[in-house]
């Protein structure tokens, strides 16, 4: 099913939550193939399976024959590198949403080593901020602001060819961290045991307030969504927390003048 000419394509997965009308499922599934995309897991769709999703598939049953239906995003999301939610709405913390063509070109480069997901609220109310929070970055359709509403499968549609778009180019526009040799991002399940540790750790040093959280835990995470870490420095950062919580000892040289003092 997939275009051999967008190999990169293969990496991406096409994530649904709660989604409420299966006709939408199987619209989704079709603009998935015509733009070379396969993978498609549902968080707790309402109906599915269901005959009029497999009926607006037209010729994309396949891709409804071998979506994956779980019970909560971070399982759909597991194990990937990137994860951008597509919002239509913007939110009051955050930073600016990526543009679809940058959230595009950002998940293909990511995807040439690494799974890669992108995300999509029910048609009702979107994504909610929780769910948000499992995603490293946010992008939005720049519709008509007078009338912004999109169908669920046509954000998808949209957001499909911008990505088909972006894979066709043999060579990157622009040389990015998610080229390098070696690199490596870590997972979607590393990054959460990540946040727990750094929320652990301020609780205990008393920088963070449980009476009075604010949003110091969603600012902290977007800061190091938008830095991308990789794994390598990830495990850095685990490391600088362990040494907080759990402090070595070590012998300090004296300077030379004094050493013989």
């Amino acid at each position: 099913m997939i275009d051999p000419a967008t190999p990169a394509l293969a990496n991406i997965r096409i994530v649904l939550v709660k989604t409420q009308h299966p006709g939408n499922i199987g619209s989704t599934a079709r603009a998935m193939l015509t733009m070379g995309l396969a993978e498609l897991v549902l968080v707790r769709p309402e109906r599915f399976p269901h005959p009029q999703a497999r009926m607006t598939a037209a010729h994309a049953e396949p891709v409804i024959a071998q979506a994956r239906v779980v019970e909560t995003l971070a399982e759909a999301v597991e194990g990937c590198g990137w994860v951008v939610g597509s919002s239509a709405r913007p939110r009051h913390l955050g930073d600016e949403p990526l543009r679809p063509w940058d959230a595009a070109s950002r998940a293909v480069s990511t995807a040439a080593t690494a799974k890669v997901a992108v995300v999509f609220g029910c048609e009702r109310t979107g994504l909610t901020n929780e769910e948000l929070d499992l995603c490293h970055a946010v992008t939005m359709i720049p519709a008509n602001p007078g009338y912004s509403s999109l169908n669920l499968s046509q954000a998808v549609q949209v957001l499909a060819y911008e990505l088909r778009k972006a894979a066709l180019p043999e060579v990157p526009a622009v040389a990015t961290k998610q080229n390098l040799p070696g690199y490596e991002p870590p997972g979607a399940e590393e990054l959460e045991h990540f946040y727990a540790h750094l929320e652990r750790i301020l609780l205990s040093t008393g920088f963070l307030d449980p009476a009075n959280p604010r949003m110091l835990m969603r600012r902290l995470r977007q800061l190091f969504n938008r830095a991308g870490p990789d794994r390598n420095e990830l495990n850095i950062l685990r490391g600088i927390l362990t040494s907080v919580e759990k402090p070595k000892q070590r012998r300090v040289p004296l300077p030379p003048d004094q050493a013989n003092e």
